[in-house]
């Protein structure tokens, strides 16, 4: 099993080239089904189980095991998700015959709205991040960014400076699965880049080698995901909008603006990166109020009949 998963995590980053994050989540949770083996259900040595050993309640049982251990719904379907496309791999390449794991339903996920902020918070946000010393452009240029093309944040710290046209105002984005597209940003978001391009030397040379990543660090470095938390949670706090806010809400905030301005949804998926419109809809809805206003304008019948 441990030659299997090593195989697998390698076909996924060389040949599905997924993203490092993905790479990490499954190799974690292959590593978590292993020990579950392991220990608590066939009692035996994690260099001594084989494949073949694993039938469905195999399966079944450490899915059970996480619900025990308060394990959420997302983080048990994305850990099925790898079992199965484990054994999924070890069927094609023939070590087995059959997939243990395509019989285990998925736990069902809970249906809530993610988060996204009003116009005036996400004005009030930018204008937390305005500053003219060099730290403070950075700043201002990534939050627009993030808000204004709705980029995943890996996405985000991965840009270098050709990947950008700012006359234009497009960004070319390597996605999840290694797809590429082309996103439009606006004209608040190119001025806050082309205002950081300006002093990015500034912290650049300190420390030089031969990407021209966007966004940088203090010491120079390539800008990464937590430091981008770091940063948005110093704003809102400064801004003192309500806690809770994190990159992934820039990116709902987005979606959400474009449906609510009046963008159809395949448009959204599109710019989002989705391969399935499904999981546009997960982040993105229309307030109540505005269905209840466009009903009550369009249906004959919600209509007050003339006195």
């Amino acid at each position: 099993m441990r030659a299997l998963i090593d195989r697998y995590l390698e076909h996924l980053e060389d040949e599905r080239v997924v993203s490092a994050h993905t790479l990490r989540a499954y190799g974690s949770d292959l590593d978590r089904f292993l020990q579950f083996l392991a220990s608590d259900f066939l009692n035996l040595d994690r260099q001594r189980i084989r494949p073949d050993d694993v039938d469905p309640l195999a399966v079944r049982s450490f899915i059970a095991a996480l619900s025990r251990d308060g394990v959420g719904k997302r983080t048990q379907a994305r850990s099925l998700s790898a079992v199965r496309g484990l054994f999924r791999f070890a069927c094609r390449e023939g070590t087995l015959t059959a997939n243990p794991a395509s019989a285990v339903r998925t736990p069902k996920q809970p249906h809530h709205l993610p988060r996204h902020l009003r116009p005036g918070e996400v004005e009030t946000l930018l204008d937390a991040a305005r500053g003219d010393d060099p730290l403070s452009r950075r700043d201002l240029a990534l939050l627009e960014m993030l808000y204004a093309s709705g980029l995943r944040v890996g996405e985000l710290t991965g840009l270098d400076w050709h990947d950008l046209d700012l006359e234009a105002r497009t960004v070319r984005v390597l996605g999840k699965g290694g797809k590429e597209r082309m996103v439009p940003f606006g004209r608040p978001a190119a001025l806050a880049l082309g205002a950081w391009q300006e002093v990015w030397d500034t912290i650049r040379r300190e420390c030089p080698d031969a990407d021209e990543p966007v966004f940088l660090n203090y010491r120079g470095g390539r800008l990464g995901a937590r430091s981008v938390r770091r940063i948005l949670d110093r704003y809102v706090d400064k801004a003192s909008l309500a806690s809770g806010v994190h990159p992934h809400t820039l990116r709902h905030t987005f979606a959400t603006h474009l449906l609510e301005g009046g963008a159809d949804l395949r448009t959204i998926q599109e710019l989002l990166g989705h391969s399935s419109l499904s999981t546009t809809q997960r982040y993105t809805h229309v307030e109540i109020e505005r269905l209840l206003q466009i009903y009550r304008q369009s249906h004959p019948r919600a209509k007050s009949p003339s006195k």
